[in-house]
């Protein structure tokens, strides 16, 4: 095929065809060219960049003096100011509000506390302090409780009176000859602790003694009464957990004046009844059992020292524990 063969088949046009390539060619044209022509007129062209934000963040990073008036009147006139927010659980946005009265820090109730204002932890610590036989003797000793801040010891101090300490200066009065010290030493102690009767007293009386706390309350209270009752005040440091040291400082506040309430029939009871009682527990109970089976009631208790294993030391012990009837 020749050169020109080709040019006539492929690159001659009709009428037609060139009007309607013009065509093409001149919207193409419009379109590139039209923008450049024509500027934007509704005034979306270029965009400034907002900077407020860097402006703020530079202002924030600022480390000059805050003054509280001047940042409150910049606010009210601007309403995109920035804020920042303090954390909610400081302790300064979060000030307990308290009512003040006098008060004496020894005696009185952890809803009194709460009413001064103090926080549950603050107050627990107090409690246990005073628990633990700690005595505060003049508001200063306030400042020694542990989370009590300076500001708050600070608006209770004026408020803090102490009964005991009022009560000591007006004892000096009572000594009038040369036991003046004794008398002295014995008013301050009756103010301090009250005697108590060992087979009636609750858990709360045993606290109220010296180096007693809630635990070894509670452990007094029910070695008592697995027992049956306490026959001797030496009884009662026998008590599971019971450091001698601590016996020694609450025996002087001890008393018995109730007889023992429970007793077991030693005629009736079974082995799991008997077993039970600290003084007894297996090793008694069996043969206990096993001998009056084998010979009968027991006609009197002191009968049970029939038994190898009761000793004079042993019977004496659980002796008033037992009867026959």
């Amino acid at each position: 095929m020749k050169w020109k063969d080709i040019v006539t088949d492929y690159l001659t046009f009709t009428r037609k065809e060139r009007i309607g390539i013009i065509t093409v060619l001149f919207i193409s044209a419009m379109v590139i060219f039209l923008p450049s022509i024509f500027p934007d007129q509704n005034g979306s062209g270029r965009q400034i960049p907002d900077t407020t934000w860097m402006a703020a963040i530079k202002k924030l990073e600022q480390k000059e003096p805050v003054n509280d008036k001047n940042i409150a009147d910049e606010n009210d006139g601007n309403a995109t100011a920035y804020q920042f927010d303090q954390p909610k659980n400081n302790y300064y946005n979060n000030k307990p509000a308290g009512e003040l009265f006098y008060f004496d820090p020894n005696t009185i109730s952890k809803d009194e506390w709460l009413q001064l204002g103090l926080r549950d932890k603050t107050i627990q610590t107090i409690q246990n302090y005073l628990g633990k036989a700690g005595r505060f003797k003049k508001a200063e000793d306030l400042k020694r409780v542990y989370g009590l801040h300076k500001d708050e010891y600070e608006r209770l101090a004026p408020y803090v009176k102490i009964k005991e300490a009022q009560a000591e200066n007006r004892s000096i009065s009572f000594a009038g000859n040369k036991n003046s010290e004794e008398n002295k030493t014995d008013f301050k102690k009756s103010l301090r602790y009250s005697s108590i009767d060992i087979n009636t007293a609750d858990t709360s009386a045993f606290i109220s003694l010296p180096g007693i706390g809630s635990k070894l309350a509670t452990r007094i209270v029910n070695f008592r009464d697995r027992l049956g009752g306490f026959y001797s005040i030496d009884q009662v440091g026998e008590t599971y957990g019971l450091p001698d040291s601590a016996f020694q400082k609450i025996k002087e506040y001890l008393k018995l004046e109730t007889a023992i309430f429970k007793k077991i029939n030693i005629n009736m009871a079974t082995v799991d009844e008997l077993k039970v009682h600290p003084y007894i527990k297996w090793n008694l109970a069996n043969p206990i059992v096993a001998y009056r089976i084998q010979h009968g009631p027991f006609a009197k208790v002191e009968d049970i020292k029939k038994l190898m294993l009761v000793t004079d030391d042993v019977y004496n012990m659980i002796a008033p524990y037992l009867s026959t009837n």
